[in-house]
């Protein structure tokens, strides 16, 4: 990632945690985003509507994880740099929520010149995740890349970066709602020590609504 996008992330992220609310002030996860009030209701920032492809050829929308909380991030699989350092750390997630069916991963990627169907399957097996609970998905590029926008993530095409994408090594946890709550840098473990926490504080108040 070059060091033009870490610092424009870098900014924005600490911008977001500026205006992230806390809702009622309690212990709650903060959630991140623009907020906008209308008719005297707070809106709070989320994902948008999407629809892609994942390793088995499913369709993955977000009725794919209606009830459910979510981890998401961006990687080529032919990525030389920082995708197989976040990897190793969502596969940490992966294996310590292993029995928690109310947690699901997508990883969008942001090669689909070359990452098809069935590359992702074969990725999926290599690493040992089943796409009953991490969906390794594909589809239009500039969706992917939009949607990316939606995570306050980075994804653009860039022949001058390694492997001729430019990608954030962030790692981010989507409520129910579709709001983010949490994220962490991918690459760095005591971050994502810290974010494996707050992924049982998002479970936590799920079991109090």
């Amino acid at each position: 990632m070059s060091k033009k996008f870490v610092l424009i992330f870098g900014i924005g992220f600490c911008f977001l945690s500026l205006i992230s609310c806390n809702g009622s002030g309690d212990d709650k996860l903060p959630v991140y985003g623009e907020i906008n009030v209308e008719d005297g209701d707070s809106i709070f920032h989320s994902i948008r509507d999407f629809s892609f492809i994942n390793q088995d050829s499913q369709v993955v929308n977000n009725a794919s994880f209606e009830d459910k909380i979510y981890i998401s991030d961006f990687f080529f699989t032919s990525c030389p740099t920082i995708c197989p350092k976040v990897k190793k750390q969502m596969l940490r997630i992966y294996e310590a929520f292993e029995t928690e069916p109310r947690l699901e991963f997508i990883s969008h990627s942001i090669d689909s010149k070359r990452d098809s169907v069935p590359v992702l399957k074969a990725y999926a097996e290599k690493i040992n995740i089943s796409s009953d609970r991490w969906h390794l998905v594909t589809g239009d590029s500039k969706a992917i890349y939009d949607i990316a926008k939606d995570y306050f993530s980075i994804a653009v095409e860039d022949p001058n970066a390694p492997g001729g994408y430019d990608h954030s090594g962030y790692i981010i946890l989507v409520d129910k709602d579709r709001h983010i709550r949490a994220y962490c840098d991918g690459t760095n473990e005591e971050e994502v020590d810290e974010f494996m926490e707050k992924i049982k504080k998002l479970l936590a108040e799920m079991d109090k609504k």
